[in-house]
């Protein structure tokens, strides 16, 4: 029963939002009682914890699954950026900028999280890249990793980027274009052309 609260829980929070939801909404679509959730978490926020690790956990073990297929650089990018879009339904509610607002501790650790992670990733991604001569030589791995995690968290920001003007699948793709093209050398930028005539 854990699992299927979890699960369901998930689904709920990205489609509509931490805050729109309520335990009951939750008890209702699994035809449970509220009693029955707290059996489990002992409150809104430890649910809302549960899921957030949940989501994080499993994009985490994804990306690296792709990370450990050692293709093209450029085309790992766009295929992790497929599968992350995937998890949290095209991200239809902004569930990080929800987090930021309502959950702010549990927001700040899990970016903390994230940027262990990403560091990772995104740097071996970057040095691989230069190897293959698809990356320009002379870029700072350090302060690119770094910019690009303040990038692909930031765009997230709805007041900065509201969704009446921006699609988050449209914008994660603007800014894997612009980060692209900025590292890229010639060899590097054709690749990219191909794979953005294919979207």
């Amino acid at each position: 029963m854990k699992r299927k609260i979890l699960d369901k829980s998930i689904e709920l929070f990205l489609n509509y939002g931490f805050k729109s939801i309520t335990l009951d909404e939750i008890a209702n679509a699994l035809g449970i009682s509220k009693k029955t959730i707290y059996a489990h978490y002992k409150n809104k926020t430890a649910l809302v914890e549960a899921t957030t690790m949940g989501i994080f956990e499993t994009i985490s073990s994804g990306i690296n699954g792709i990370c450990e297929l050692e293709m093209n650089p450029i085309k790992e990018l766009f295929a992790i950026k497929d599968f992350v879009m995937e998890h949290l339904n095209n991200e239809k509610t902004s569930p990080q900028y929800q987090l930021q607002k309502y959950y702010p501790n549990l927001f700040m650790s899990l970016k903390r999280k994230q940027f262990e992670i990403m560091q990772e990733c995104v740097q071996n991604n970057l040095r691989t890249g230069i190897k293959k001569n698809l990356y320009r030589k002379e870029i700072d791995i350090n302060f690119i990793s770094r910019i690009y995690f303040v990038g692909v968290t930031g765009i997230k920001d709805e007041e900065t980027f509201p969704y009446s003007i921006f699609k988050p699948n449209v914008l994660i793709d603007y800014y894997l274009d612009y980060h692209l093209r900025a590292i890229s050398t010639k060899e590097g930028l054709k690749i990219l052309e191909k794979l953005s005539q294919k979207k």
